[in-house]
Formats: C-alpha cells, structure tokens, sequence
C-alpha cells in the first residue's frame, strides 16, 4: 500500500477529486495549508502599507491506495492539478505498513 500526499492549488481542488473520482479513488483526506516551495510569496498593498505574504493557501490532499494503483492515482492527480506555473504543487509517496479498519477490524488493502 501506498500512501499518497499531495500539495495543490485551492482552485484546482475540485478538478482534482473528480478527475479521482472517475478512476473510482473516494476515500480521501483534505486539509487547508498554508505555505511556498520556491514561489516564496508576494507583496500586497494594504491601506498604503506594503506587506510580504510568504505563507499561501494551499490544499493538502491525503489519500491511501494499493501498490498497484499508485501510479495510475498519481498520473491522475498530477495531470488535473497542472496548471504549467510555478506553485502548481507537490506529490509525496510512502509506503504504508499496515491498515485497519476500526469498524470491524479488516486489515490490510481490504481496509481501504
């Protein structure tokens, strides 16, 4: 199993889950984040005072699936949150050990 990250743009978040949706990926965690990889932000004028905003909204999807479909998720997600600019985003992959449905203590991919 692997565990899938992804750091997106707010505005493509919906592009995203339903593009996933139409490869039949539901289970999914999504967070507001705020940060900057090398975008590292920019000015804004504000009642005439200048100020450096260096922390931009992101979304921060987080997502489980088997070995198997890791690739075809992460082609998935990749290609509908693309726009072609600096700050499109960021995927992270991990392996996951162990999986356990707290319900009725499934284990493992059937968890999923």
């Amino acid at each position: 199993m692997k565990k899938i990250e992804a750091i997106i743009q707010p505005f493509k978040l919906d592009d995203v889950k339903e593009a996933l949706k139409g490869i039949g990926v539901d289970g999914m965690t999504i967070t507001e984040v705020r940060g900057h990889g090398r975008q590292k932000g920019h000015k804004e004028v504000y009642r005439g005072q200048e100020y450096n905003v260096d922390l931009l909204p992101k979304v921060k999807l987080e997502m489980v699936v088997a070995s198997t479909r890791a690739d075809e998720v992460i082609k998935t997600l990749a290609g509908a949150a693309r726009t072609g600019k600096i700050g499109d985003g960021k995927i992270f992959v991990y392996d996951v050990a162990e999986a356990v449905r707290i319900r009725n203590d499934d284990r493992g991919e059937s968890a999923l």
